[in-house]
């Protein structure tokens, strides 16, 4: 499988959220696994503004802005340039061998306009639209399995009138109800999205695998085991599999830490 890396990606935010500097650790601990690292291009301040108005894009680069992180720290900022272009290319490449890693996070809280919860730039509406300016796709979906609710993607898809072709499920608002988090039935919501999706013609499928629903992070009142985890994941790629989906995922949240700092395997 390929994976979209590049140190520059990588930076650590100074902040609560180890997802600045996750990409490096994990690919790291990706080595033996039989991937192929490739090399692509950051996204450019036209490529953001797909997704976002250009003052706030502006705003954010020349560093009078700040980040979704909460500070103007040019590395920080300059990284979500590549997070957002690893996103592009491992879409693209999603296309062509059916399933491509984009080994970053931060998106789905940034919106239109304003960014925050550790997001900057909304990388999945911009690989979107990106792809679809080039004809290359002309439905997509966003599965997003995260523990919290994408608002961010939720308010661009509205504010930019997408709901017509991009369809959006996001575990924060879909999946924990007022009875608390049913696994089963969240298993069943996921499958008959993805089913939904193939019906209506999908091309792409972006999928956040997020960390954050485990029962174990800190920043959640988790409600998955490890194991349903792998279910999740295992049901997400060998559905899109059958349907013929291309998938491109990325790493979505997690924030636990060890004692010393570093990121637990």
């Amino acid at each position: 499988m390929k994976v979209f890396y590049d140190p520059r990606m990588s930076v650590d935010s100074g902040g609560y959220s180890p997802s600045g500097s996750k990409p490096a650790a994990v690919v790291a601990d990706w080595m033996d696994l039989g991937i192929e690292v490739c090399g692509f291009e950051p996204a450019s301040a036209a490529d953001l503004c797909l997704a976002h108005s250009k003052k706030y894009v502006c705003n954010v680069l020349s560093g009078s802005a700040p980040n979704g992180h909460g500070n103007s720290i040019p590395e920080v900022t300059g990284a979500t340039q590549w997070t957002c272009g690893s996103m592009i290319a491992a879409a693209r490449q999603a296309l062509i061998d059916g399933v491509a890693c984009s080994p970053s996070s931060g998106f789905h809280h940034a919106g239109y306009d304003s960014g925050g919860g550790f997001c900057t730039f909304n990388g999945l509406i911009v690989a979107i639209e990106k792809l679809r300016s080039e004809g290359l796709i002309e439905r997509a979906a966003i599965l997003d399995c995260d523990a919290h609710f994408g608002d961010g993607t939720d308010e661009i898809i509205h504010r930019l009138q997408l709901d017509s072709w991009i369809g959006h499920w996001t575990f924060g608002r879909d999946a924990v109800g007022a009875r608390g988090y049913r696994h089963k039935q969240t298993m069943m919501a996921i499958e008959s999205f993805i089913r939904d999706c193939n019906d209506d013609g999908c091309n792409l499928m972006l999928y956040q695998a997020g960390a954050d629903a485990h029962l174990d992070d800190p920043l959640h009142a988790g409600v998955m085991t490890s194991e349903e985890m792998r279910e999740r994941d295992r049901l997400v790629f060998s559905l899109c599999r059958h349907c013929g989906i291309p998938v491109s995922w990325d790493l979505a949240g997690g924030y636990a830490r060890e004692p010393d700092g570093s990121i637990p395997k």
